[in-house]
């Protein structure tokens, strides 16, 4: 099974035009143009995560930005996209079709392929507590690495064809809630990786 993209090339820069945060403020947010081929016999849906293997996990040292987060800082995941139940006949999901812009407390219907459905991103617990942005941040929202991180993030879209029509999952579901219900079910696995920084000084 393969992935790809017409948004952005494997482990290339993800444009500014489908990341939340940009050099002057706020970026496109646009989902990007995925395609994937070569799912395996008994596939039945797929799920979608973008995630971010490069967060920052001390959140005093992201909130100074006088002081440059060093490369070699602890690093966390971040979820950007929770996408599952994506039927068995879709094989593309096409930029700006679930994301266009950045919604203040987040997407309340997000759209995508026809009978699936969005999870939580981290975003939902970023923004807790502000009262402009805080809400439940569902579908994709993409990267807003802090300007002052002089590591290069990655973000991995990572595709899995599962045996089942249906995740066994709450109304409300995490990345992490999908990871325990697709345990036992994932026939295959994919992935394509996007980079992206907010730091001129970060190069590749």
């Amino acid at each position: 099974m393969r992935i790809r993209s017409d948004s952005f090339e494997h482990r290339q820069r993800i444009p500014a035009e489908f990341a939340m945060g940009a050099p002057d403020g706020f970026g496109g947010n646009r989902n990007p143009h995925l395609r994937w081929r070569g799912a395996p016999a008994g596939t039945r849906s797929f799920a979608l995560l973008c995630i971010d293997t490069d967060a920052p996990t001390d959140g005093a040292l992201v909130a100074d930005d006088a002081t440059p987060i060093p490369v070699d800082h602890p690093r966390g995941d971040f979820v950007h996209w929770v996408l599952v139940d994506i039927p068995a006949d879709v094989h593309e999901i096409a930029a700006g079709s679930g994301s266009d812009g950045v919604t203040a407390r987040g997407k309340p219907a997000p759209g995508g392929p026809d009978g699936a459905r969005h999870g939580l991103n981290d975003y939902t617990g970023w923004f807790a507590g502000d009262a402009q942005m805080g809400g439940d941040y569902l579908g994709y929202d993409g990267p807003y690495p802090p300007a002052h991180d002089l590591r290069l993030h990655r973000y991995f879209f990572r595709l899995f064809a599962l045996d089942v029509e249906r995740l066994d999952l709450p109304a409300t579901f995490t990345a992490a809630d999908v990871f325990r219900a697709m345990h036992g079910h994932v026939l295959a696995e994919t992935a394509l990786c996007g980079t992206y920084s907010l730091n001129a000084e970060v190069k590749g």
